[in-house]
This record gives structure tokens, sequence and C-alpha cells, in this order.
């Protein structure tokens, strides 16, 4: 892992290959390791970055929970390309962190080469199905607040295997509040103006996230969605030499 002091933190990444740069962003409760499994797939034909996410991992955490927001972790994605002489990526993200891609996008679209969104989803249009996402988000909060990182346990398969990598409980408890709740329709809403190549890519067994990724594939012009089988939350970790095929397939297939 590498670090640099980018927005008045230290950020945490992994830069390895070489070729086309494609910039990766975990789920919740997860780190930038869990593309581990990618790399020796991507690598030999992509530049491929990884990195952990405010209040994850090895990044450092701020304690003062307004630092926390989708805004500022926009901001830290183009910070990070920019430190990197990254003037253009694909971009793309699991749960989370596809729904900061889609953030990326909305806000940097002349930065985006393509998406890759993976088991994920594009937020709420509806204020009330909005509110009651953030009021899980902050159950998470407090279950961190009380238990510590023994709250990662039984989550999904990505942040469990995360738990020995955090920094701290209250950094993972801020960024639900900041990141994880969300505030508008700002994304769902850019969906229709993407015009990108983008790869939506979900488990058959993601039950929850079956019904936005097939969501996403209609609203976002010629989008192309792909169902792996016997795959869960987590698609790249569950199967993932069916999740390298697809997204080396995408990638490939890219215009030059």
């Amino acid at each position: 892992m590498a670090t640099a002091a980018l927005n008045g933190i230290t950020i945490d990444f992994d830069d390895g290959g070489r070729g086309e740069p494609v910039l990766l962003s975990h789920g919740y409760g997860a780190t930038g390791r869990m593309w581990e499994a990618q790399r020796p797939a991507v690598e030999p034909r992509y530049r491929l970055v990884t990195w952990d996410m405010r209040g994850h991992g090895q990044t450092v955490t701020p304690d003062d929970p307004t630092q926390y927001s989708a805004d500022l972790t926009v901001a830290d994605m183009r910070t990070l390309l920019g430190h990197l002489g990254i003037a253009r990526a694909v971009i793309g993200g699991l749960s989370l962190g596809g729904y900061m891609s889609l953030a990326f996008h909305a806000r940097h679209p002349e930065l985006v080469r393509a998406l890759v969104i993976c088991d994920s989803g594009p937020g709420y249009r509806n204020a009330e199905a909005r509110a009651g996402w953030n009021a899980r988000a902050h159950e998470r909060a407090a279950d961190f607040e009380a238990r510590g990182l023994e709250a990662l346990a039984g989550r999904s398969r990505e942040a469990s295997e995360a738990a020995k990598r955090h920094r701290s409980a209250r950094g993972l408890a801020h960024a639900a509040r900041g990141m994880l709740a969300q505030e508008s329709a700002t994304v769902i809403d850019s969906l229709p103006a993407i015009r990108v190549p983008t790869l939506i890519i979900v488990g058959d067994r993601d039950t929850a996230f079956i019904a936005p990724c097939e969501y996403m594939a209609k609203k976002i012009p010629g989008a192309r969605l792909e169902v792996i089988r016997d795959a869960g939350h987590a698609s790249n970790i569950d199967q993932p030499a069916a999740f390298d095929r697809v997204l080396l397939d995408f990638l490939d297939g890219l215009p030059r």
C-alpha cells in the first residue's frame, strides 16, 4: 500500500499494472483490499488503482463528523487521480463504491472513460424511501459506537473480511452517517444523462440489489447488465473468475 496527503487527510491506496487506468472503490465497511483477487487478471493489461475511503481501512479517520460526505469522497477520488497523473479513467466500485462512482460521474463526466457499477444502487427519488435508507445507516452507525468493530461480524462478506484492517469503529460510524446516508436524488436523476460505456454487474443471490441494478441498466443509455451466478453482494469475491471474465471483456471492448 502507498499513502498520499490529500484534501487534509492521508489516503491509503494501491496502484499497480500498466495501461489504461481503472479506479475501483470498495463497499461500506470494506477496504480497497476487496479487489485483490482482481489484480492478477487486470494488471497485465490495465493500471488498477484501489483505495480506502474516509473512515475505512488505513486512510486517516478525521474525528470531525462533518468531514464525511459524498461530496468529500468525490473530491478525494478526483484528487487521488490527479496525484497519480491520471487525466481520465474507468471509474467503478461495489455497493457504496458504485454509488460514489455514479456521483463522481455526475460531478466530473469529463474525467470518466467508462463506468463499472457492481452490486449497487442509484439511491432514491422518493423522500420517504430515502429516509428509510438513512434510518438504517444511522442504526449501523449506532451499532459501531456501541460494539466497536465487532459490529462487522455477520455483515457482508467483504466487510467481515476487512474487520482487522480498519483504524477505528468511530470512522465507520461517521462514514455511515455522512457517506452511506443520502441527501438528495442527484445520483438517480443523473442516470439518463450518462453517455459513457457502462457495465453493471450483480450477483444472482444479491436479492436486495438485483432490482436496482436492472433499473440502472434500463435508465443508462446503452448500459450492459451482467448477472454473476452463485454470487451474493460481493460478486467479485464470491465468483472472482466469472467476475474477471465479464470485467475484462468489457474493458477490452472499450474504444481506444
